[in-house]
């Protein structure tokens, strides 16, 4: 029959030595035999035993209470592992779910953390000019319009605004490029489709809509100043080319 000594048993059921002398004092779990040298060695019977221990410990039971039940004459191996591994399940299930509320925990808190603060979305505000334009933009505009923007600035990272601002900037440049051109050209009109595509990740941009927002482009001297330090001109060359994409392309 093969046998294990006390560190051989320690080290396949993951357990100190220290803890299986412990076991033995305590007439938890006796080697089936103690070599002249006060070895011990263990056999198939403990290592059975053990395993139970183990798993009654790993299911909150004390040791006591593990002692009674395997020294009880009527205790059943086999019905024992079918309850431990009933309890296990259970335990499982709960745990699972615990996994998806932490998970979720994580992503809020993570979102959170990559959340959009007012100095970042309009950059280059001071506190009171951001003020002075959310209360505009409250007073202006379609409160459905605003609110649709909110949320879906909301759902945005810090990563996904600096990657919009910087295909506005790209636009700005490339339309630079182009103001020699006719705002009809189908290398203008290129530009201005992503530029659409681009103001509808805030919200729907309809035809009527995108003709005013490129009124205010010309309207508004912050909007003005935005486009025209790339090149002068540019923010009525933008409006001119918006007119015509939103009445042959939108319409």
């Amino acid at each position: 029959m093969r046998t294990y000594s006390i560190g051989e048993l320690a080290k396949l059921a993951g357990v100190s030595i220290r803890t299986l002398r412990y076991y033995d004092k305590i007439d938890l779990l006796n080697p089936i035999e103690r070599a002249e040298s006060n070895y011990r060695y263990y056999g198939k019977d403990e290592l059975y035993r053990l395993q139970q221990i183990l798993f009654f410990k790993e299911l909150d039971f004390e040791l006591k209470k593990i002692k009674k039940l395997l020294d009880d004459h009527d205790f059943d191996r086999l019905k024992a592992l079918t309850f431990q591994r009933k309890q296990v399940l259970n335990r499982k299930e709960r745990l699972d779910k615990l996994l998806v509320t932490i998970d979720k925990t994580i992503q809020d808190l993570k979102e959170e953390k990559n959340m959009l603060t007012d100095e970042e979305l309009y950059e280059g505000f001071s506190k009171e000019e951001i003020q002075k334009i959310k209360q505009e933009v409250t007073q202006k505009y379609d409160p459905k319009v605003v609110a649709e923007s909110n949320r879906n600035v909301s759902k945005m990272s810090k990563n996904d605004f600096a990657a919009i601002k910087n295909e506005q900037i790209q636009q700005a440049k490339e339309l630079t490029g182009l103001m020699d051109r006719p705002v009809d050209s189908s290398e203008v009109q290129a530009v201005i489709k992503r530029h659409h595509q681009t103001n509808e990740k805030f919200y729907k941009t309809s035809a009527e809509m995108y003709k005013g927002l490129a009124d205010m482009y010309v309207s508004d001297v912050r909007f003005t100043e935005f486009y025209d330090r790339h090149q002068k001109g540019l923010a009525q060359f933008l409006k001119d080319a918006i007119y015509v994409y939103a009445e042959k392309s939108l319409k």
